[in-house]
């Protein structure tokens, strides 16, 4: 960073002897900086103002700021509806790379030194076609593993036990993605029903690891041991060869809406920091009660720098980015994708080779943006959701209903080949995030287990969470003792979590669907921080099964680089790093047009062949067939192919260890909504 950009003057630069301090407010007519004793976070030691220089930074140099140091500021200015300055009110400072609770309602920042031993461990670099998301929540994966001491469970030392990293390698995942792990707080409200923020979503600060996942040893040895604790869980991960994602909210803070706490933002510069109308009311794009605003390039370096400083002194792998489309919001506040922050985010010489994925979506005008995010972006692919479930739920429950399903597999078909209808062909598949669920909505056994969300647990009479769920029961609502019902409901997740792993794009899957897990219809459990939430990892057979099919199908697609082409093909051309398509009916034909679209049509062959660019050639044949009735499929007659060999079919509960072999122009027997993996050979 240029010495002359009054910016990079922002935060703490200490050393032994004393630092200086850095804080931008355009309206503030003064600042202070206020020094704590080292034991006593409540008696100040020292007050420094600070002067406004060039770019309305302020700045100020104390022997105080020294690694370890105890501080807040406060911020005086103007009055009127846009400002909220409050003299008495004690301050975070933004670049913050610590804090100390001191009471309920008031922090300080800490000094950090951030000196820490990586021995040598670099970051993985997984390939972008070979990575498979795990989203996880730090507390709840491991709170329940009694494999793990109970100092460390639930913690950040807990994720990276060996207890855990083994499970992350058994089933094959190469990138945990981390619920918000960055400072947060429980919102006022629900601070009043006496429930928590179990999820994070309720950012305090963009640059300090959330201290209560630390041990408690950790906590009590204070700001410098949490963030040791948290960069030892990133180099064992990283050791282990796993990448670490965080998601990030740099939307909204937890400042709230007006009458919400003044920590930070609101009381350095408010007009700067948050959209408003000119009454002063908020302008809300992220339903949670204020929006920063990214038409203001201080916004913007804060972002930057706090990525900057996560990816480099921290090692981070990649963001995940929620309600990104806040993020390119402009100065009239209309979403821009050639926004100034979404190109610099991946511009950033500081931030090369890092994964950034797009929540593409806020609650603003124009708010759904899937699609439309610039180059360098990856984005969570909600239309393959929808489309995935639609498919093995919603038009199933319709069919049972009305005896014909609402629609046929057309678009089903380029969900699984990598949502060319979304992104451009440059961009290719890889921009797509395709999951079936996140944290956010039904778990995968809840999915196939209720018709209606269950959220009378979280205080709002069950008007909270969509009610666009797209799920189906099959039969009866929440657990049965029918075994009818609860094979169905098993093989239906089969086929969504088939679906996801054989897909063109990147995978990810939610911690707890590989087992199961449920919470009882709640679809909406941000708030509730207790067994309804957590990983259990006492499962029973039938779990331990799912378990191995999604571990065999992570494998599978590992295995198969058909399956995870990096760029889409082109009609005859052949383009490296892509999959060379054809699509075939039940008879082994090449799909007509009127059956793509047919209800009466929902059976497919999709034969895939890699076009080799860093792998061997490889071609797989894949078989859907989306209705409860049995049908046989001819397999396609194809130059180059002697034969097929089949990998797994979601038929069955176990992974098999056969390798039946069937000729080209040969029947296969294909059960009620199910699907065959072949890998497709020449003669032999």
């Amino acid at each position: 960073m240029s010495s002359e950009d009054p910016l990079s003057q922002l935060g703490v630069h200490a050393e032994a002897d004393g630092g200086t301090i850095g804080v931008y407010s355009k309206n503030a007519t003064s600042i202070d900086l206020l020094i704590f004793d080292d034991s006593d976070p409540n008696w100040r030691i020292d007050t420094v103002p600070l002067t406004r220089g060039h770019g309305d930074v302020w700045t100020a140099q104390s022997p105080h700021l020294r690694p370890g140091t105890r501080y807040d500021i406060r911020c005086s200015g103007p009055r009127g509806p846009e400002h909220h300055f409050n003299e008495r009110q004690l301050l975070i400072e933004p670049y913050s790379r610590g804090l100390l609770r001191a009471g309920t309602k008031e922090w300080r920042s800490v000094v950090m030194d951030g000196g820490f031993d990586w021995a040598g461990t670099g970051k993985p670099h997984v390939p972008t076609d070979h990575t498979v998301v795990y989203e996880a929540h730090v507390k709840g994966l491991t709170t329940l593993n009694t494999a793990i001491p109970a100092d460390l469970r639930g913690t950040y030392a807990g994720l990276a036990h060996p207890a855990t990293i083994e499970h992350f390698h058994r089933l094959g995942v190469t990138s945990v993605e981390l619920l918000p792990v960055q400072a947060f707080v429980t919102e006022q409200r629900l601070s009043r029903l006496g429930l928590s923020n179990y999820w994070g979503y309720n950012t305090l600060n963009f640059f300090t690891p959330h201290a209560p996942y630390a041990t408690k040893q950790a906590q009590a040895s204070g700001a410098e041991a949490v963030l040791r604790e948290f960069k030892g869980m990133v180099r064992l991960l990283h050791e282990a060869g796993l990448e670490v994602i965080l998601d990030v909210v740099y939307n909204h803070t937890a400042e709230e809406g007006l009458g919400g706490p003044t920590t930070s933002l609101r009381g350095i510069d408010n007009a700067t920091y948050y959209r408003q109308n000119p009454d002063g009311s908020y302008i809300d794009t992220t339903g949670v009660g204020n929006t920063i605003d990214y038409g203001n390039p201080v916004a913007e370096r804060l972002v930057l720098d706090s990525l900057a400083y996560w990816a480099n002194e921290v090692q981070i792998d990649g963001f995940r980015f929620d309600l990104a489309a806040t993020l390119g919001r402009d100065e009239t506040g209309e979403f821009d994708n050639d926004h100034s922050l979404l190109t610099a985010i991946v511009d950033d010489p500081y931030l090369e080779g890092v994964k950034l994925i797009a929540e593409p979506w806020d609650v603003g005008p124009g708010g759904w943006q899937t699609g439309g995010f610039p180059n360098g972006w990856h984005e969570w692919n909600d239309r393959y959701r929808n489309r995935v479930r639609s498919f093995w739920l919603a038009d199933i429950a319709d069919a049972r209903a009305n005896g014909s399903a609402p629609t046929g597999i057309g678009s089903f078909a380029t969900s699984l080949a990598g949502s060319s209808n979304l992104f451009s062909p440059e961009r290719g598949p890889l921009a797509s995030v395709n999951f079936v669920t996140a944290h956010d909505g039904f778990t995968l056994a809840d999915l196939v287990s209720y018709d209606e969300k269950h959220n009378l647990g979280n205080g709002e009479d069950n008007r909270d969470g969509t009610n666009d769920n797209r799920s189906f029961n099959h039969g009866v609502e929440g657990p049965t003792d029918d075994e009818g019902i609860r094979a169905a409901r098993r093989k239906a997740a089969r086929n969504l979590i088939g679906t996801l792993l054989l897909s063109a794009g990147i995978p990810m899957i939610t911690a707890g669907d590989e087992y199961g897990r449920s919470q009882s219809g709640n679809n909406n459990a941000y708030c509730h921080d207790d067994e309804l939430t957590w990983f259990r990892w006492d499962w029973d057979e039938r779990q331990s099964d799912f378990a191995a099919v999604t571990a065999e199908l992570i494998r599978l697609r590992r295995e198969n680089p058909a399956l995870r082409p990096v760029r889409f093909g082109k009609f005859g051309e052949t383009v490296p790093s892509a999959s060379q398509l054809d699509w075939y009916d039940a008879s082994g034909k090449t799909m007509a047009q009127q059956d793509w679209d047919s209800p009466e049509n929902r059976t497919l062959q999709y034969l895939a062949a890699s076009t080799p660019e860093f792998e061997e050639f490889n071609r797989i044949l894949l078989v859907v067939h989306g209705l409860e009735t049995d049908t046989s499929v001819t397999l396609p007659e194809r130059e180059g192919v002697g034969g097929y060999t089949l990998l797994w079919d979601s038929a069955l509960e176990t992974v098999s260890e056969a390798d039946a072999e069937f000729a080209p122009g040969g029947t296969v027997d294909m059960g009620p909504t199910s699907m065959k993996l072949f890998r497709a050979h020449g003669w032999r």
